[in-house]
């Protein structure tokens, strides 16, 4: 389930970020300048950044919300879920 505030905001990050890719494809079809390039895949990451920051929200209003409400093992996979999130955004 997704909040709908949260849905509308996440679809409308992955709209940038589609553009941004074709940007980045039609600049280096385009044999652009590098720098030019790496800025704008650097602005990709951070709207990827972004759109995660949307769906942990989400994930945690929601899903985590209801595993910690029913304990045991369920609030025991949530907190293993956010520590493989958290594991998987230090990476790097």
């Amino acid at each position: 389930m997704v909040i709908e505030d949260i849905k509308k905001r996440a679809l409308h990050r992955t709209k940038i970020i589609e553009g941004q890719l074709r940007g980045i494809e039609k600049m280096i079809e385009n044999d652009d300048y590098c720098v030019d390039i790496i800025t704008l895949s650097l602005a990709v990451q951070k709207s990827l950044g972004s759109l995660n920051k949307l769906l942990v929200e989400n994930h945690l209003r929601t899903h985590v919300t209801h595993q910690y409400e029913a304990g045991g093992d369920e609030r025991e996979a949530a907190v293993a879920e956010l520590v493989r999130i958290f594991e998987l955004s230090n990476r790097g």
